[in-house]
Parts: structure tokens; C-alpha cells; sequence
């Protein structure tokens, strides 16, 4: 989807992957990979995708908020969502389950910030792809606009096998790859030609 003469539309980067550039100077980002739930006018959010917590799991985190579990639940690692409200649950999935408040992100990907969310997992009725992270990444008004000309960030289509897989180590140069680019050959130094 490309800009309008006017600048971008409501939604431009919604849906999509953000890909930190070599050069991020922001260390919680480097080397990040971000699904961009919303990008308006207004600002931006998203989740990144490819950074977990070292101490939580998603079982140790059910227990914490006292979410009762029908299943043995997978030990998968809660993601480090960004740097914003970090007290704050998101869960990204797949749109197969939607509830009041589930917002539709992106082709077939939903965002849920509730408990219902967590117990229809726990009790295996939850979507079939998720992705449960603490906080997000923000940008206010123009901001990330501003970052991408500078050179901070690439976007990419989603691709749903990159933002579930578990693989975390590897999703930023298959995010970069997907736009035809080698991360070898990205230059650390920024620019414009």
C-alpha cells in the first residue's frame, strides 16, 4: 500500500512489520521486529515479536493473574511487547476467536487485551495462533513517519508464519528477507543518496 499524495492513509503501516534498521540507536529495539496493530494520524502501536521475557511464561503468568486452566499449557515464553505500559497484556492472534474489544489488526490477525482472552485459552476455546506480550511500543503523532525517513526502520508484509513461529532468533532476517534483502548487506551507517 503506498502513501497518497496527501501523505499516508488512516492506516498505512496497520498490519504490517516493522523491522529495526542496524543502526537503531534505541538498544530495547535492536535488532526488533514489530507487527503494527494501528498507524494513524494520531500516532502508532504495535507489538514486538521477536523479544520474550527470560522470566515469565505464559503458565507462570496465568497462575499470576489467577486464570483458572483446563489444559496443560505449553511453557511458551511471555513476549516483551515494548517499553510502554508493561503491566499491560496484549494478545495477538489469529482472528478465529473475536470477543467485545477484539480489534481487527491486520489481514486475519486480531488484538484482545482482556482476561476472557486468557481464560477461553486456558480452557483450549482461544484462537489458534497467539502471541501474549507485556506493553508495547508507542510513537505519538508523525513520529514514526519521522523514524522511518531517517533511515530507523524497514516495513514489510506480515507474514503470519514470522509473527507466531517460535523461532525468535531468526525473525528479523526473515522479516528483512521477505523485501527481497540480504541483513548482511545492510549498511550500519545511515544516510540518504
Amino acid at each position: 500500500m503506498s502513501a497518497s499524495p496527501e501523505g499516508p492513509s488512516s492506516s498505512y503501516l496497520t498490519g504490517q512489520l516493522l523491522i529495526a534498521m542496524p543502526q537503531m540507536r534505541d538498544l530495547r529495539f535492536h535488532k526488533s521486529v514489530i507487527y503494527i496493530c494501528a498507524h494513524t494520524p494520531d500516532g502508532a502501536m504495535g507489538l514486538v515479536i521477536n523479544k520474550t521475557l527470560d522470566s515469565l511464561t505464559v503458565p507462570e503468568l496465568m497462575e499470576h493473574l489467577s486464570v483458572d486452566t483446563e489444559l496443560e499449557l505449553k511453557p511458551t515464553k511471555v513476549h516483551f511487547g515494548g517499553p510502554v505500559e508493561t503491566a499491560r497484556g496484549f494478545v495477538l492472534h489469529s482472528c478465529d476467536y473475536v470477543e467485545e474489544g477484539t480489534l481487527i489488526v491486520g489481514h486475519d490477525l486480531a488484538l484482545t487485551a482482556t482476561l476472557d482472552i486468557l481464560r477461553a485459552i486456558g480452557k483450549g476455546r482461544g484462537p489458534r495462533q497467539t502471541l501474549l506480550a507485556l506493553g508495547y511500543a508507542g510513537w505519538g503523532p508523525g513520529q514514526l513517519d519521522g523514524e522511518i525517513q531517517a533511515n530507523s526502520w524497514l516495513h514489510a508484509p506480515a507474514d503470519e508464519s514470522i509473527v507466531f513461529d517460535h523461532v525468535h532468533d531468526t525473525k528479523w532476517e526473515r522479516a528483512i528477507a521477505r523485501l527481497g534483502i540480504d541483513a548482511r548487506m545492510l549498511s550500519i551507517e545511515s544516510g540518504h543518496a
